[in-house]
């Protein structure tokens, strides 16, 4: 069987904690496969999923389009049905719009490739960082810890995107097809559900690639 190769944007953010996240899943999967490090997406053809990592957004994004012919590859290959996690930073950085309450709609670049708006820095800045338990039915009955580390809220949601979670009427985690995108970190909550969902997506997509 094909080892899965699973990209994590490696410019800046959580990277080792989601390697470790993915090597842990594809062990309890009993899934061969390798993580890659990907800053200019040389090998974005061989991968059959990419995590984009918690962080800053605004840097991760401005560094990302430097490379502005990697990044239309990036577009389409997520548009063509490349699994993608996107956490945090990731959530805003996949958003059609983000804007901040304190100046309103950002000038950040975006892939604007899932149809949701997001507001920066919703539940408050890095001092104001906190844990919670999180209902999530597609990952079963055992709730999940969400750590929330400057995270941002959904705030409208479009066609084809499903609601996984909510916190306080604020949703902090879709799905819309081969994205999933969340506003906390599930690389650091000792809990790899949401990983190992992730690499199903991603197995199926290698799959398809090879029939």
């Amino acid at each position: 069987m094909k080892k899965l190769r699973i990209g994590i944007l490696g410019i800046q953010g959580d990277i080792e904690e989601n390697s470790d996240a993915i090597k842990e899943a594809l062990k309890e999967l009993q899934i061969e496969g390798s993580v890659i490090f990907l800053k200019k997406f040389a090998d974005i053809s061989e991968i059959d999923g990419i995590i984009i990592p918690g962080g800053e957004s605004t840097v991760i994004g401005t560094l990302l389009f430097l490379h502005r012919v990697q990044l239309e590859l990036l577009k389409n290959k997520i548009e063509n049905g490349l699994p993608v996690l996107g956490t945090c930073a990731g959530l805003i950085l996949l958003a059609n719009k983000a804007y901040d309450r304190t100046i309103g709609e950002t000038k950040q670049q975006l892939l604007e490739a899932l149809n949701i708006t997001v507001e920066r820095n919703a539940f408050g800045r890095q001092k104001d960082s906190f844990e919670t338990q999180l209902s999530i039915p597609i990952l079963g009955e055992d709730p999940f810890k969400g750590v929330f580390i400057r995270g941002p809220a959904i705030t409208d949601i479009g066609e084809n995107v499903q609601v996984l979670t909510k916190l306080d009427n604020k949703i902090v985690a879709v799905q819309q097809n081969n994205i999933i995108a969340t506003s906390f970190h599930p690389e650091l909550a000792n809990d790899i559900r949401l990983h190992k969902s992730f690499l199903t997506m991603c197995l199926k997509y290698s799959n398809s690639r090879k029939n």
